[in-house]
């Protein structure tokens, strides 16, 4: 699990349960992307809510998901 720690002491991360986040503080949960099916049964990665782009069309939703997760830790690393 990657933390992102900012000079004000926020911690920002791809969620997983690798890690109690509640141990570290209030807890603030946001939705930073969707993974969704296209008409035709691919699937896209909107990162739109946290200002990104649309990536895909993938294959298969896994495909997806990875890209989601690999766009993610570059934006927080940023």
């Amino acid at each position: 699990m990657n933390l992102s720690i900012a000079a004000d002491g926020t911690i920002s991360c791809i969620y997983s349960e690798e890690l109690d986040l509640q141990e570290l503080g209030k807890v603030q949960i946001k939705r930073a992307s969707h993974v969704e099916p296209t008409e035709e049964g691919k699937w896209t990665a909107d990162l739109t809510p946290v200002g990104g782009p649309v990536l895909g069309v993938f294959a298969t939703r896994s495909e997806a998901i990875a890209a989601e997760i690999t766009w993610l830790d570059n934006w927080l690393d940023s």
